[in-house]
């Protein structure tokens, strides 16, 4: 069957809430995918960053299809050796002792961090402008969109947002009776939009000083995509409450709420729950993509990778600016042509997205290699030279 076909067919059955599709994808190996009408595409955002190993990878195949064969599924009432070895790995990778909720989603690792924030005795919660962090309604209460938040007002919680990188602004939000800051490190969704040196050092000085729970969101940014396994670290500070998702699974439905010190009793027995968090396959392949991370060097890769992006385009005259970090990449143009830009490069063979009107996003796999960024760059700055004046 062709694109359109299957598209029709979408259209009838499927709930109307993404839209249109932009095609149908039947097959996936490495970086590239392939629709239903055989066309061969790029793939420069990986799934909105959650195909850290690209399609297919064999780590990925084999411990999935081990762990099916061993244990599939058990309740909440058991525990399984993936979901303490993965816990454990992560508590490792970030350095510090604390313990580790498991979701099947960054929306719901959203949502367990928020019930923990309740149980400080305090409702108060500080986010930035321009953030995103669900659907859910939680988690919508916490994301600054207000198109997304009005259709479904009201919301739970006592929210407010303050500007993004505005370390003054925050400093005036933030008093004795607030739960929580929550940020991003990078914002993904406003099109890669990065914080000024210091503010999340400020954030964590603020929040110390007001006995506040610093929550860090790094569903997008985690697990290896700026270099680095959690964005955060580079700024050296220790969060609370720290939410992963995406790139976890390498394309398995899994999400973790990291807690520290304190925060990492704040939910006791009976607060809350979920029945496919800690899944053993799931945190199976937690465990191979980060193995596979480890041992094929691509926390080097991915800065390396990157910063192909950033030379390649940075001095084309319609880029303003090349943001972000590792293979997370932001580009800024000087007008509102995001949108066509996306369009004509899938029609180039190369998937990427127009996070707004002005910015463009790229996310690929980590296992990106050079020559293909290198090509990749060749035809976007085609494409740019297309724009019409």
């Amino acid at each position: 069957m062709t694109v359109s076909s299957w598209t029709t067919r979408y259209q009838g059955a499927v709930m109307n809430t993404f839209g249109t599709p932009q095609g149908v994808l039947v097959r996936g190996e490495g970086a590239y995918v392939w629709d239903a009408d055989g066309t061969r595409y790029l793939d420069l955002l990986g799934g909105i960053a959650v195909n850290a190993l690209g399609h297919a990878h064999p780590a990925i195949i084999e411990a999935v299809t081990a762990q099916l064969a061993t244990l599939g599924h058990v309740s909440n009432f058991f525990a399984s050796e993936p979901q303490v070895e993965l816990a454990e790995k992560l508590l490792a990778l970030l350095g510090h002792d604390g313990r580790v909720f498991f979701t099947s989603s960054g929306t719901e690792a959203n949502e367990a961090a928020f019930k923990a924030t309740r149980r400080t005795g305090r409702t108060r919660i500080v986010a930035a402008e321009g953030s995103f962090h669900g659907r859910t309604m939680g988690a919508l209460a916490l994301t600054s969109k207000e198109a997304y938040r009005a259709p479904f007002e009201p919301l739970p919680g006592d929210v407010s947002w303050v500007p993004y990188g505005d370390v003054e602004a925050l400093e005036a939000a933030v008093d004795d009776t607030v739960a929580a800051v929550l940020l991003e490190p990078i914002q993904g969704e406003a099109g890669v939009v990065g914080p000024p040196d210091g503010y999340l050092q400020a954030a964590r000085d603020i929040t110390t000083r007001h006995g506040a729970l610093l929550w860090i969101d790094e569903v997008q940014t985690g697990m290896g995509r700026t270099g680095a396994w959690f964005a955060h670290t580079e700024s050296g500070v220790v969060p609370d409450l720290m939410t992963l998702a995406k790139g976890l699974g390498g394309g398995i439905p899994i999400g973790a709420c990291v807690a520290t010190g304190d925060a990492a009793t704040l939910l006791e027995p009976g607060n809350h729950g979920t029945t496919f968090g800690g899944n053993p396959v799931a945190t199976a392949a937690g465990l191979a993509v980060i193995a596979t991370i480890e041992s094929d060097g691509l926390l080097g890769s991915v800065l390396e990778v990157g910063d192909v992006f950033r030379a390649g385009l940075a001095d084309h005259p319609l880029v303003v600016d090349v943001t972000g970090r590792g293979l997370l990449v932001g580009i800024v143009l000087d007008r509102p042509v995001a949108a066509e830009v996306q369009k004509a490069a899938l029609a180039a063979g190369l998937i990427l997205n127009n996070a707004t009107p002005e910015r463009l996003r790229l996310a690929p796999p980590l296992i990106l290699t050079v020559e293909q960024a290198s090509d990749a760059v060749r035809t976007i700055r085609r494409l740019l030279d297309e724009v019409p004046a």
